[in-house]
């Protein structure tokens, strides 16, 4: 990663949206890496994306709080 330091994590991932991610994705060069890593810029960076991120609540499911 362009000989930057990274962190090794682990996530856990609604399975059906990984999977709609991974179709959706299938013919580009997004990654789930890159997209993390995006997201996370953004979040730090951009007020309107972190507010986005904030106030989405329709991903819970089964009672989990993703």
């Amino acid at each position: 990663m362009n000989g930057k330091p990274i962190k090794l994590t682990s996530v856990k991932i609604l399975e059906t949206l990984y999977n709609h991610f991974k179709v959706a994705t299938v013919n580009s060069n997004m990654t789930l890496q890159r997209l993390a890593n995006r997201s996370m810029y953004l979040y730090l960076n951009d007020p309107d994306f972190q507010n986005k991120l904030e106030t989405t609540d329709n991903l819970t499911v089964s009672g989990s709080n993703f």
